[in-house]
């Protein structure tokens, strides 16, 4: 009986090269203090501050708590698929992080699944958390499971929006200034996006506006699913052209070095 000791050179096969690269992109993500301060700290800071917020916004009628949780949630997509991937991108690119995996067996594709699950299961983290801390806070869900359904449709729409966005930022700016932009975006969206406040609560005039944004789209979105009256196909078709023109934008003009 022999054995066979031969090389067999090859790369690895592309699904394991993804888990790996997810795996990393986790990690990395999970160490970056700065990242962690805007996936939980803010929006759990929010979610207790807010919760009794009847003297310091007005987020209309009914209880603050259950307007304030299903924007909070849509907080912490934005903050992951938006802000933090951009920022992470921009720095990989100006330290030749990028370009150096560009020479690896690793795809570029298989870089962006990479970035994509790591997205996914730092937003599964947040969700749960935040979810739970809602609930703790008097937090009363309506919609039944079908909230649920659309809480998950919602935030991979969102995500792919804002995750194109944040492509399409960090592969065309310099880091320092996707660093900037990325931020200043998240405080203009967070005080006048409509992702915490109810699109009902802006002056009459700016309401079309902020509707058209991804932040809108859905904040309002998850707020109408957790009333039972589900998101309209305005909401839907918003993230879908937010993420096709941003997607389409970003493969065209992303550098990778």
């Amino acid at each position: 009986m022999s054995i066979d000791l031969s090389p067999a050179p090859g790369a690895a096969p592309l699904r394991r090269m993804i888990a790996s690269q997810a795996i990393i992109e986790t990690r990395l993500l999970v160490r970056n203090a700065e990242q962690l301060v805007l996936a939980l700290v803010i929006p759990l800071l929010i979610l207790v501050v807010g919760s009794d917020s009847s003297g310091i916004v007005d987020l209309g009628p009914g209880r603050p708590i259950d307007t304030l949780a299903p924007g909070v949630l849509a907080l912490a997509v934005m903050s992951t698929a938006f802000t933090s991937l951009a920022i992470a991108t921009g720095f990989e690119r100006r330290y030749g992080v990028l370009k150096r995996l560009g020479a690896s067996p690793l795809p570029r594709l298989g870089l962006l699944a990479g970035k994509g699950g790591a997205v996914a299961v730092v937003q599964c983290v947040q969700l749960i958390v935040l979810g739970v801390a809602a609930l703790l806070l008097g937090w009363h869900p309506g919609g039944g499971p079908a909230a649920f359904g659309w809480l998950l449709v919602l935030t991979v729409l969102g995500t792919a929006a804002f995750g194109s966005l944040a492509l399409l930022i960090a592969g065309t700016l310099p880091a320092e200034a996707t660093l900037a932009v990325a931020n200043l975006v998240y405080v203009v969206l967070l005080v006048g996006g409509a992702v915490l406040v109810p699109l009902s609560r802006y002056p009459e005039a700016a309401q079309p506006l902020v509707r058209l944004l991804p932040s809108g789209a859905l904040g309002e979105g998850l707020r109408d699913a957790f009333t039972g009256e589900g998101p309209g196909v305005m909401t839907v078709l918003v993230l879908l052209v937010w993420a096709c023109v941003a997607g389409a934008a970003a493969s065209r003009t992303f550098r990778w070095e």
